[in-house]
């Protein structure tokens, strides 16, 4: 255990814009690291996630062998009373494991301070950021993902601690694998643990930040490529041409399909092809 009052944390708005840093509370974060107790309770977390369904069938459990398999004497064998003994294959478990519970039960004060030694161990590898507002309208994982790769976090594991319990926020980042959202209340020494970086919302540490002003950055959308060559031409052929300029007037846009199709056609003042002359039959013989 250590005192080390006075600690401060880096602070970013809700866009990912840096602010200056947050003196942290000294009520959580007074350098206490019980590591001995941290052990504790994650092991008896772990154990209170097993659901203790596994069982196996000791020998009068299992199918069959309620029949002496030969008589007891007069064979020269070994006596057996039946074949669903543990030694014979088929044959029942011993000691096998059955359904019952593993969970394990502990004092409020030790969970209370393996929850403050994990605070205050990632508070001492500067791995707590503290986050002035969560706002969000809607769920929106682009924005949450902004958020993370802004505050330096976006190749690690993250857990995010709001004020409250926020939907939009728990949506916005469900969909990313390496990052865990869930109210400040609600967290546990193992959440703290198993994260890398841990983003605090302001108000769940009862500090209240001003505005500041944001740097959003928008992200442009990429341009999506045609998926093979026939795709492609068409689009080439949608594609509007800039005509010739025509006094005073300004430009026309006409399409390349629609120019391409009006040179194909014939022109309508081409004369029209005469027809052969018919040819004449030839006079029969004799005058007729």
């Amino acid at each position: 255990m250590s005192n080390e009052p006075g600690r401060q944390a880096a602070a970013f708005t809700g866009h990912g814009t840096a602010r200056e840093a947050v003196a942290l509370p000294i009520e959580l974060f007074d350098g206490t690291v019980n590591v001995p107790v941290m052990h504790q309770v994650v092991t008896a977390h772990l154990a209170n996630q097993r659901q203790g369904t596994a069982k196996t069938k000791i020998r009068k459990h299992v199918v069959g062998g309620n029949q002496k398999p030969w008589r007891q004497k007069g064979t020269g064998r070994a006596r057996q009373g039946s074949t669903r003994a543990p030694h014979w294959v088929g044959g029942g478990t011993v000691f096998g494991p059955i359904p019952r519970s593993y969970r394990q039960e502990l004092p409020k004060q030790v969970r209370a301070l393996g929850r403050k030694s994990a605070f205050n161990a990632r508070a001492r590898e500067n791995a707590l950021v503290v986050i002035d507002e969560f706002n969000y309208d809607a769920p929106k994982t682009s924005r949450l993902l902004s958020l993370v790769d802004r505050v330096g976090a976006a190749d690690r594991q993250v857990l995010i601690l709001t004020n409250g319990l926020k939907p939009n926020v728990f949506l916005s980042g469900r969909n990313l694998p390496n990052v865990h959202v869930m109210p400040f209340g609600d967290v546990s020494t193992y959440h703290l643990l198993w994260s890398e970086v841990v983003l605090i919302e302001s108000g769940a540490l009862g500090v209240v930040l001003p505005p500041v002003a944001e740097d959003v950055v928008v992200a442009k959308p990429a341009a999506k490529r045609p998926a093979n060559a026939k795709a492609k031409a068409k689009a080439d052929a949608e594609e509007p041409v800039k005509a010739a300029p025509k006094k005073g007037g300004l430009r026309s846009l006409v399409p390349k399909k629609a120019a391409a199709k009006s040179a194909a056609k014939p022109s309508a003042e081409k004369p029209a092809k005469s027809k052969p002359a018919a040819k004449s039959s030839p006079k029969k013989k004799g005058g007729k």
